[in-house]
């Protein structure tokens, strides 16, 4: 291992957070009992926030930017590793008060690891990242909720063309859900529909105010978007339906009522890929293993280095980025 590595390290500028490259040694990494070398991270809302400075991510400074990370272990005092062993780590509080994966080497905690599956690549792995996860997430809560069925109502997917939604909308198809995509870029609806979406909605008609009780239309959902599009999908989901909620890219805000719940038992499904437990991880990773077509996975793929993050950071804050960035530390 060389003694200076690059890493993107987030810092105080001028009172606000900012993320720069700068050279680490392995001697400033945390003291945890793993240490890993990355060969890849990925690009999240998350992360574009923490770098851009416009979200206020880390919680102490400095603090090593990016939630995700695959690589090999190369060193490791737990009995649970061992050298060359491959693994993957999303969330834990990584980039907020642990450092992350946007650096060429770094130290983990062991129970934060998870073998990486067979059907993956350590670079598909991290085109999944915790978007592709967190996607998996979703639909294991509606399906556990038990109102969706394959080939019976349409589900509907927010934010469709981001990370989230782009497997989400493979992950529903694959399962024989009639997907609706709901994108405000037209010109993704091929990319959409080659992943599995059967009908689009612009999304501007869920960014407008709409009645606390809409003409039912979703059997159930997943929402990345929050706001006002969340408070529209609620009010247009069928009695006894479900929305998964996973994300805030339009607003942290809610302005819905509780018509919806009381008057049509629709359930909003709060789901957290950042603390979630181990169980519910390898569950979301068996899923992956299972029903994600990793030539959609590659189709909706893009690689950039690292020293690109800067304006992929703006770039995803803006929203224009399709589907998945993975992030070559190397570069």
């Amino acid at each position: 291992m060389t003694d200076t590595f690059s890493a993107m390290v987030i810092d105080t500028v001028d009172g606000k957070p900012r993320g720069a490259i700068r050279d680490l040694t392995k001697s400033e990494l945390p003291d945890h009992d793993v240490l890993v070398e990355i060969a890849y991270s990925t690009l999240n809302y998350k992360d574009g926030l923490a770098i851009s400075g416009k979200g206020k991510i880390a919680r102490r400074m400095p603090m090593v930017g990016g939630v995700d990370l695959s690589g090999t272990v190369i060193e490791s005092r737990s009995a649970d590793w061992k050298p060359g062993d491959k693994v993957i780590v999303n969330g834990w509080g990584l980039s907020e008060t642990e450092w992350g994966g946007y650096s060429r080497y770094q130290r983990l905690k062991p129970e934060w690891l998870i073998r990486l599956p067979e059907a993956f690549s350590l670079k598909q792995a991290m085109a999944i990242g915790t978007a592709g996860y967190t996607a998996a997430l979703c639909v294991d809560a509606l399906e556990k909720w038990g109102t969706i069925k394959p080939g019976q109502g349409e589900v509907l997917v927010t934010g469709a063309a981001g990370g989230v939604g782009s497997v989400a909308v493979a992950l529903l198809a694959a399962r024989g859900y009639v997907v609706t995509a709901s994108t405000g870029r037209p010109e993704t609806h091929d990319y959409l529909a080659a992943l599995g979406a059967t009908n689009f909605i612009d999304r501007a008609t869920l960014q407008e105010k709409g009645g606390p009780l809409q003409k039912e239309r979703w059997t159930g959902g997943v929402d990345s978007v929050g706001s006002t599009t969340l408070a529209n999908a609620l009010s247009q989901t069928v009695r006894g339906g479900a929305i998964a909620a996973c994300g805030l890219a339009g607003g942290a805000d809610l302005p819905g009522t509780v018509l919806p719940h009381i008057l049509r038992s629709v359930t909003l499904i709060g789901v957290d890929s950042v603390m979630a437990p181990m169980e519910q991880r390898l569950s979301a990773w068996s899923r992956l293993a299972r029903d994600l077509d990793t030539a959609k996975l590659d189709s909706m793929t893009t690689v950039e280095p690292m020293s690109k993050l800067p304006e992929l950071a703006d770039a995803i804050l803006a929203g224009q980025i399709r589907g998945r960035v993975v992030i070559d530390v190397k570069g």
